[in-house]
């Protein structure tokens, strides 16, 4: 009898975990991946900019994701620098109201004007909107890319082709369900 309840236990505790990963399992991890860039690695001068001293291609790099959270409305993207030396770091490039339904940015999608319908490019630390390549000061260590896709709740997030990276952060805030990134490094 005494086996019978230890047996009857661990049925009931192993039914009880398989029913709560169910869940989790079904929809997965929300992820973020790059044929051109490798979570951990070093950009290639194909995303690198073309200019201020850089001799990149500037390409913005095919970007692709998968199991988002339920419940997304749209997305918004970001590629940041934490490392610029501006006390504030740099933004190279802020996408908003990617449709739910996109789940993947071309190569030189930004460059070919060939984002998703309703996609918004809006302002980076370079002064236009649109995707700018890395570019940090010769001899610096080397500095952080992280590119970082945020699920969002709402469709829209009134954002314009003139709107800063701070308000689009701000604009953001509060209706991010999930977020996915990978990082990669850049020196010369």
């Amino acid at each position: 009898m005494k086996s019978y309840h230890i047996l009857s236990r661990t049925v009931l505790a192993l039914t009880l975990v398989l029913a709560l990963a169910a869940p989790a399992a079904a929809g997965g991890t929300f992820t973020l991946s790059s044929p051109q860039l490798k979570n951990g690695g070093t950009m290639g001068l194909d995303q690198v900019f073309n200019a201020f001293g850089c001799t990149g291609k500037n390409i913005s790099p095919e970007l692709v994701w998968s199991n988002p959270p339920a419940g997304t409305k749209s997305f918004a993207l970001t590629i940041y620098d934490p490392d610029a030396p501006t006390g504030s770091g740099w933004w190279h490039w802020v996408v908003s109201d990617i449709p739910a339904s996109a789940r993947s940015l071309s190569l030189d999608a930004s460059a070919r004007k060939a984002l998703p319908a309703g996609s918004v490019e809006s302002l980076t630390d370079f002064g236009t909107p649109g995707y700018g390549g890395a570019c940090p000061p010769p001899g610096d260590k080397p500095h952080r890319y992280i590119i970082t896709l945020y699920a969002l709740s709402v469709d829209h997030l009134g954002i314009t082709p003139q709107t800063l990276p701070a308000m689009a952060g701000f604009s953001r805030y509060g209706k991010v369900l999930g977020t996915a990134s990978l990082e990669v490094t850049y020196s010369r």
